[in-house]
């Protein structure tokens, strides 16, 4: 009886390398491990959609919280009300600084309006700005340490006493118009920008009585100042008055009455209080 013959070796199994052809026909197909290959496919298939639902999803919300920041930040800082401050040329500039300082000859102060909303800065010389205001102040803290340079009391900590005590005493006065509007009831359409604005254009007259006085000495000051005071005075009066005063009072016929005297005495306080700010604001940076 003859029995099989056994081979001192085992058996090795049949290796298939990757990338060979593969015979459709092969048995042995049906057991392969394809786990690697498959979850490599599906993580393939999942990675686009999931990556795109992903930048998606990032894009609104970060769209969302833009939308919710500006809104919150127009809340408090109107930001599109101040591009219509800024919107000014040279022409505007030159003309409105002219008539800071020689208002007297100047006949329309009322402001030019556009389908019930008033028109830019640069198509309107009346129309207020905060150009200059913030020009001014910038220019007028430079020239005060020029000013205090030359009489050798220049210090970077006296710099920044001088703007914020020039800051904090606007910030006063802006408030304390505004108290003044609400208990006297005047019905305005001055917004708390315009009050700045009208407030900051002293800042032209400071900075020519100071330039005046490191020219001139204090005879110089003194007399550019007082021309600056009048002027700014005379321009705040004829500004002002078209915004407090009552309709009929903006068409030249005053109304007597007890409201509108007390407009008339609040406009007066207003226009005076501009010179007193200029002169505490610079007296002391010339000698």
């Amino acid at each position: 009886m003859e029995y099989p013959v056994q081979s001192g070796f085992r058996q090795q199994p049949e290796v298939r390398m990757r990338g060979a052809p593969v015979d459709p026909g092969d048995p042995r197909l049906l057991f392969d491990d394809t786990s690697a290959g498959g979850i490599g496919h599906r993580q393939a298939l999942l990675s686009d959609p999931v990556s795109n639902l992903a930048m998606v999803y990032g894009s609104s919300l970060a769209s969302h919280g833009r939308e919710m920041m500006d809104q919150n930040l127009d809340r408090f800082i109107p930001i599109s009300k101040l591009k219509y401050y800024f919107a000014v040329d040279t022409v505007y500039v030159g003309k409105k600084l002219g008539l800071l300082v020689f208002p007297y000859m100047h006949d329309n102060w009322e402001v030019s309006y556009q389908q019930d909303t008033p028109v830019a800065p640069r198509f309107d010389i009346n129309a207020p700005d905060l150009y200059i205001p913030v020009m001014g102040f910038i220019t007028y803290i430079l020239v005060a340490g020029l000013a205090l340079g030359t009489q050798n009391r220049f210090s970077p900590e006296i710099l920044g006493i001088q703007a914020s005590s020039a800051l904090v005493w606007l910030i006063i006065e802006v408030l304390a118009v505004l108290l003044s509007l609400y208990l006297v009831t005047v019905n305005t359409d001055l917004t708390t920008i315009d009050l700045v604005a009208f407030s900051g254009y002293k800042y032209v007259g400071m900075i020519v009585g100071v330039i005046a006085g490191l020219l001139f000495g204090r005879m110089g000051y003194h007399l550019s100042l007082l021309w600056c005071c009048v002027s700014i005075f005379v321009f705040t009066i004829r500004t002002l008055r078209l915004k407090i005063l009552s309709e009929a009072a903006a068409e030249g016929r005053l109304v007597r009455g007890a409201k509108n005297q007390l407009r008339m005495y609040l406009t007066m306080a207003i226009a005076a209080a501009q010179p007193v700010f200029m002169y505490w604001l610079t007296f002391h940076l010339v000698r």
